[in-house]
């Protein structure tokens, strides 16, 4: 069964390349969904997989890149109202 999730991490993560590796991680992971920074200075991840492989991303979102400082998640789950292909940076 697919789960979908919205990822909201705060701290240091712009500039420092987060967006990027959470593709990267995305894509091991076969996840669908995108990446794209907030005004806030927040990262919002939009995710689409099975729910092992959510929960794989959720707990690297918790750390997140070396060049990052995560300090908080907050997760939201979504309804699935369009068909993702691809892990995106926007």
């Amino acid at each position: 069964m697919m789960r979908r999730v919205k990822i909201l991490v705060s701290g240091r993560v712009q500039g420092v390349y987060f967006r990027m590796f959470t593709q990267n991680k995305a894509k091991q992971f076969g996840i669908k969904g995108c990446a794209r920074n907030l005004q806030d200075g927040r990262v919002e991840i939009i995710a689409e997989a099975d729910h092992g492989s959510i929960e794989k991303l959720i707990k690297w979102c918790h750390k997140g890149p070396v060049t990052a400082r995560v300090d908080h998640l907050e997760i939201a789950e979504l309804e699935s109202n369009e068909v993702l292909t691809s892990f995106e940076i926007r």
